[in-house]
């Protein structure tokens, strides 16, 4: 062999030296040695295989280079067809090595899989071209066939990916070092609206929703900086500033060196998927009627909930409320009256129910109401009620007046259970109970509920009548000053005389009022009937100390001085002559709506007084922001003086801050002269107290007036 390179080299040599047909001759004679060196047997000497074929694909010619390629002798080969070098999953999409050029000519090389004796797989060119006998009819085919070392060279393979970035459906956004883009693709542009003369040096700003909060958006940066693959969903803002979801992946391009020298972003959007999703979502979690939460979306909502009040010990309550005589509407009227029955109710219910409480239909008939948060569990029953209460007024379908009624089952936790299954079969016993009842409309699960919620109800029932009947009236209990014992002033307080229970406590139906609205009414009615009052004293000749008279705050809104400006000019009583008393929940509510109302109040002159002072959440600043006249220190922290520490501690500190705030201050519940000593020596204004007076007529307080009555204040009782 070194032989032969040695002569070789020296033909070379030989024909740099020559030309003509000297240089030819000398060529051609390297060309035969070099046959000569090359092996006969070597697959890479480059003899080519040759595979004759008839006309429908038989093998007719096999040579030596079809052997050394495919491991088939020409023998095991002659007559078989050549779909036995196919793989296993192709051949039906027609047989490539029957297809050529007309013209006898080689046809286009075509790059194909083909299967050896041994099963492996190889990738080879084909290049095929018909034969033809002496009348010019074809009679059979050529085929030449080379195994390709690589599929594509790095030419191709560049040519390739290039196409597949450009003609991909996801958007592909390259940016440098920098962050700036560099390169952007076709979807890129059909996805976001952006082009790229419009995008090419700015920075993925250009797609910034605002959506996404900055621990989110380091996360991406991160990756963009080499912390390594991120995937995730990013919501963009097109040119046109729609936003959408994109499905995305971020990942860094690393030099030779090692340093990031570009970051590229693949992105789908995925609205679409997103719509699907939120429908599917809707169609498991949503009534398709009505449009109202399931009963598997009530189930969640619910089990949440019960989680949160293991906690926290926190109320709640489920009710069911079955619609009566749907049935027969249905099979008289037909289903698409029902149905819009139906629909109506679900807006009546959602319409009485506060925001936060969950309102689901859960069968045909049925619908279930979820109290996440309950401050007593009485209030079910009042929920319960309004709800059935909507259902008096007749529904008007296609002109036709339909009157309904239902029942409720109630059931509360954590008293009734907490686990989910045990919740619903009670709400369902309940309600199975309140349908087979004759009188009830609701019912609890709990017997005992069920007495509290008749006595709630019962007594709701007896109040509006008390209202009508002129069962109601004014107490008033004195005010009186710790300089002189003199009475200065009043507080009207309201009291039910009952016709069978007699005096009923406000402690019984105070509560029952605010739950069920019914303190507007009264409320209306204790300044109507304190102004008429004030104006039968004044006719009198009697000189009257300015009455107080409670507010709650449900009555607390932008209407109010208007209506007490009202009733002053009715009974013309002078706005001094009436106090205000508020509790310290209402200064928690919308401060600046309340505080403007009460500037409203004072400028009318009517005197605030801040009731129950330091049994709810008033501070310093709340007092420094309200223009409010006097404290009333509770009767909670003057039961203990002056023997308890921290009662004294507690009415020390309100009165010091009282007068540094230039505010009168008055002490609820003063029972002995031992009290009364400790806040007149601290400086207290004036009691209020059985140890002057418990409430009274208004005829009595009239006599204490006339009569002069004075509280003794033992030696340091100032002469008149």
């Amino acid at each position: 062999m070194r032989e032969i390179l040695q002569r070789c080299l020296a033909l070379s040599q030989q024909a740099g030296e020559q030309s003509g047909a000297a240089q030819r001759a000398t060529l051609a004679q390297l060309a035969a040695l070099l046959a000569e060196a090359m092996p006969a047997d070597s697959a890479t000497a480059g003899e080519c295989a040759i595979l004759q074929l008839d006309l429908i694909g038989y093998i007719t010619g096999w040579n030596d280079g079809a052997r050394q390629l495919f491991g088939y002798s020409a023998q095991q080969m002659q007559g078989q067809h050549v779909l036995l070098l196919y793989p296993d999953d192709e051949g039906d999409s027609g047989v490539d090595e029957l297809v050529s050029q007309a013209d006898g000519s080689f046809g286009a090389a075509t790059e194909v899989l083909r299967r050896t004796s041994d099963g492996e797989l190889i990738w080879v060119k084909l290049e095929q071209r018909l034969h033809y006998d002496a009348a010019g009819e074809a009679v059979g085919m050529e085929v030449h066939v080379r195994k390709l070392d690589e599929v594509l060279s790095a030419t191709d393979k560049l040519t390739l990916h290039a196409r597949i970035i450009e003609d991909s459906d996801q958007g592909v956004l390259i940016t440098d070092a920098h962050e700036r883009i560099v390169s952007i693709n076709s979807a890129f542009t059909r996805i976001t609206g952006y082009t790229q003369e419009e995008s090419l040096g700015k920075t993925p700003d250009l797609l910034r929703s605002g959506v996404h909060d900055a621990e989110f958006r380091a996360r991406v940066r991160a990756a963009m900086h080499g912390a390594g693959v991120w995937r995730g969903e990013i919501i963009g803002r097109r040119k046109n500033g729609e936003l959408f979801p994109q499905s995305v992946t971020i990942s860094a391009v690393r030099d030779a060196h090692g340093r990031i020298s570009h970051t590229f972003s693949l992105f789908s959007d995925i609205s679409v998927h997103k719509d699907a999703e939120a429908r599917m979502q809707r169609m498991a979690n949503y009534d398709a009627l009505t449009g109202l939460p399931n009963l598997c979306l009530l189930s969640q909502l619910l089990g949440q909930a019960l989680t949160e009040a293991r906690r926290t010990q926190q109320h709640g309550a489920l009710l069911m409320i079955d619609i009566s005589r749907l049935g027969a509407i249905s099979d008289t009227l037909g289903h698409e009256v029902s149905n819009a029955v139906l629909c109506e109710i679900g807006q009546r219910f959602r319409h009485a129910l506060r925001e936060a409480d969950v309102l689901a239909r859960l069968d045909g008939h049925k619908f279930g109401i979820a109290l996440l948060h309950i401050e007593k569990r009485e209030h079910a029953a009042i929920v319960a009620q309004k709800l059935l209460a909507t259902l008096d007024e007749p529904i008007v379908i296609d002109q036709q007046a339909l009157q309904l009624s239902g029942h409720a089952g109630i059931t509360v936790y954590p008293e009734d259970g907490i686990e989910l299954p045990t919740l619903i079969r009670h709400a369902e016993v309940a309600l199975n109970k309140a349908i087979r009842s004759i009188e009830a409309g609701l019912l609890f699960y709990s017997e005992e509920m069920n007495q509290r919620a008749k006595e709630h109800m019962r007594i709701e029932g007896e109040l509006r009548q008390a209202l009508l009947n002129g069962e109601l009236m004014l107490y008033y209990q004195p005010k009186v000053s710790l300089r002189n014992g003199r009475i200065v002033g009043a507080e009207a307080l309201l009291r039910w005389r009952h016709p069978v229970r007699g005096l009923v406590s406000p402690g019984v139906f105070i509560p029952v009022a605010e739950e069920t609205g019914l303190i507007l009414d009264l409320g209306s009615w204790v300044l109507e009937e304190a102004c008429r009052q004030v104006r039968a004293w004044q006719d009198a000749q009697l000189i009257m100390p300015p009455i107080a008279v409670n507010l709650s705050a449900r009555q607390f809104d932008s209407q109010l001085p208007a209506r007490i400006a009202a009733v002053l000019e009715r009974h013309q009583v002078q706005p001094e002559q009436i106090n205000l008393e508020i509790t310290e929940s209402l200064l928690v509510r919308g401060a600046e709506s309340v505080i403007a109302i009460m500037n409203q109040l004072r400028a009318m002159g009517m005197g605030l007084a801040l009731d129950d002072f330091g049994t709810g959440y008033s501070s310093l600043a709340y007092l420094k922001k309200f223009p409010i006249s006097t404290l009333k220190i509770d009767r909670s922290f003057v039961i203990g003086l002056p023997n308890e520490e921290s009662d004294c501690a507690i009415a020390r500190a309100i009165v010091t801050m009282a007068k540094q705030l230039r505010q009168e201050i008055v002490a609820e519940g003063v029972e002995t002269p031992e009290q009364m000593q400790f806040l007149r020596d601290l400086g207290c204004d004036q009691l209020q107290g059985y140890l002057f007076s418990q409430p009274v007529p208004a005829s009595e307080f009239a006599a204490m007036l006339r009569d002069g009555k004075r509280l003794a204040l033992g030696a340091r009782l100032p002469p008149d």
